[in-house]
């Protein structure tokens, strides 16, 4: 069991886009195992790896009492149908909620540990996760979707946050 440390917006790991996992390995084991432990703290709804400092394409999810992973995830289908979450925040951004518009459906398709296929998807929260910690495998941030006065705003606060 380990849980590890949340990379925080600044780090290089966070803006750059994740390696597919090429073969199932020990240490691609571990990271899972690393994954499912670190999400699982309240609060937490999803966790991509990059946020744990390694740059491979995979995240968990605890969310109301379903927990799981997917390797090499890919956006397989999204509506064209939006939502504007009430306030969307990240645990590589923190303390910051700011309402970020999603595709209302999303579904994601990968792999397990096993190479089967797993499928996360979903309205909502499922939706917004999916959309979520793919835009982190992509190397992006949440507040890199906001519309612009609120993107200012967000820097705003974080360059209040570091002085």
């Amino acid at each position: 069991m380990a849980k590890r440390d949340i990379r925080i917006i600044g780090d290089p790991v966070l803006r750059t886009p994740c390696d597919p996992i090429t073969a199932i390995t020990p240490g691609i084991e571990q990271l899972v195992e690393d994954l499912l432990d670190t999400v699982d703290e309240p609060g937490r709804a999803g966790l991509a790896a990059n946020q744990i400092g390694i740059s491979y394409r995979a995240f968990a999810w605890g969310i109301e009492g379903n927990t799981g992973y997917i390797l090499n995830p890919v956006i397989t289908d999204m509506s064209t149908d939006q939502f504007q979450s009430d306030d969307e925040g990240c645990l590589s951004v923190p303390e910051l909620w700011f309402p970020c518009k999603r595709a209302l459906y999303a579904r994601a398709e990968g792999i397990d540990l096993d190479g089967n296929p797993v499928v996360v998807e979903g309205e909502g929260i499922w939706g917004q996760l999916v959309q979520h910690e793919v835009d982190h495998l992509d190397g992006y941030l949440y507040i890199d979707r906001l519309e612009r006065s609120l993107k200012k705003e967000a820097f705003r606060q974080l360059r209040e946050q570091q002085s």
